[in-house]
């Protein structure tokens, strides 16, 4: 069986993804009980200067354990909706098409949001990539679909 080439880039996406979702929560349960300031400071000490690195040092005192359950558990969620998404589309099922076809529609108004707010080559990259899968996975559900009816009238 030969594999779509579309199908196949946007699932080790998201198995990559996933990936960095489970590495973000599994890091926000190895920070439990910790000082958050003081990892922050020494993280801090290995990256050059900027204004992000100067917003969390800042911030470093509302991080608590709570906090930091929540941020493992959706960085969990997260890993595991990109890991359904992306075992689909290798798999080629079409629950796989349609699951990361509406999760990616969902995301892309949060994006404009977000770029009307500040326009930055991350948003902007994040919204182009995300429409790009959005409109191939909604030509490929579209043709099948065409084919599919054209296979039944005849």
């Amino acid at each position: 069986m030969r594999h779509d080439r579309g199908l196949l880039l946007i699932a080790a996406f998201k198995l990559v993804e996933a990936l960095l979702f489970a590495a973000v929560g599994f890091g926000a349960l190895h920070l439990l009980h910790k000082d958050i300031g003081d990892h922050l400071t020494r993280m801090a000490n290995h990256l050059p200067e900027s204004r992000f690195i100067d917003f969390l040092l800042h911030r470093a005192e509302l991080i608590n354990d709570r906090l930091l359950r929540q941020i493992g558990a959706v960085g969990f969620v997260y890993a595991a909706l990109n890991l359904i998404e992306g075992t689909g589309l290798y798999l080629e099922k079409r629950w796989g098409e349609y699951l990361t076809l509406c999760i990616t529609a969902s995301l892309i108004p949060w994006e404009i949001f977000e770029i009307l707010r500040k326009v930055t080559l991350i948003r902007a990259s994040l919204l182009t990539l995300n429409a790009l899968v959005f409109f191939y996975l909604l030509n490929l559900v579209m043709l099948r679909q065409r084919s599919q009816k054209t296979e039944l009238d005849n």
